[in-house]
């Protein structure tokens, strides 16, 4: 009987060894961030050895864009999967405040979006997370409640709500702003459709504002009156 050929490498690891890798990684950018998922660390995690994550991703660079790529089409199928608000400006709500709590609970993974390993723009799985957002704003520009161009709510949305992730993930979680996102959200709201939320407050949360910014010029309070009190006022103003 001739020889059977020798199993290459690929067939000894198993079928699986690239989706191992990459849960691999995801885990230690999860538990870590993206400094954690060394070369070494990601392959003592999967089970292989280092000469394969070379093979099968190039290298570091090559493997976490294929983590994030991997990431972004599962976010991407569940987003695609929600039955859709019947109001496209709520719709629209949802899908930004989803993409915010998905940053916040992948910050490592959030941060790998936004540089330069994100998958390039003509990607299918980029291109597929456009079209969502195109299709909600697309919906609201059919029923008459778009006031700029599609294009123009497009760039806002992606610019605004990524930035509010950003600067929130740039807080100490135990600091962070719980309505920044909700004040970003609707501020690009007012900025692209004829129906914003009509703010809760607003005369009261104004006059808490113009307080706060008269304080310096009071003598009557105290250094702790004057704190306490500016603090007091800034929950004032940013109340929902």
């Amino acid at each position: 009987m001739p020889d059977r050929e020798k199993p290459t490498a690929e067939d000894a690891e198993g079928p699986n060894t690239r989706a191992r890798i990459i849960a691999a990684a995801a885990e230690l950018i999860a538990s870590g961030g993206p400094d954690a998922a060394t070369t070494r660390a990601v392959a003592a995690a999967a089970g292989v050895q280092a000469p394969t994550i070379y093979r099968l991703f190039g290298d570091k660079r090559g493997l976490l864009s294929a983590v994030v790529e991997h990431a972004l089409t599962s976010y991407v199928a569940k987003k695609a999967a929600r039955k859709p608000h019947p109001d496209p400006i709520q719709e629209l709500r949802i899908g930004w405040d989803m993409h915010v709590a998905f940053g916040l609970s992948h910050p490592g993974l959030f941060a790998l979006m936004c540089s330069e390993l994100a998958p390039p723009t003509e990607s299918s799985v980029v291109n597929n997370g456009n079209e969502l957002l195109r299709r909600r704003i697309r919906n609201i520009a059919l029923a008459g409640r778009l006031r700029v161009s599609e294009e123009r709510a497009l760039g806002l949305v992606s610019a605004m709500c990524n930035g509010a992730v950003l600067t929130l993930l740039r807080q100490p979680e135990g600091q962070r702003d719980p309505g920044l996102s909700d004040a970003a959200r609707e501020a690009v709201v007012a900025a692209v459709t004829s129906q914003a939320a009509p703010p809760a407050n607003a005369e009261v949360r104004s006059a808490a504002t113009t307080l706060r910014a008269s304080l310096d010029r009071l003598t009557v309070l105290s250094q702790g009156e004057s704190a306490l009190l500016r603090e007091w006022l800034a929950r004032i103003a940013d109340a929902g």
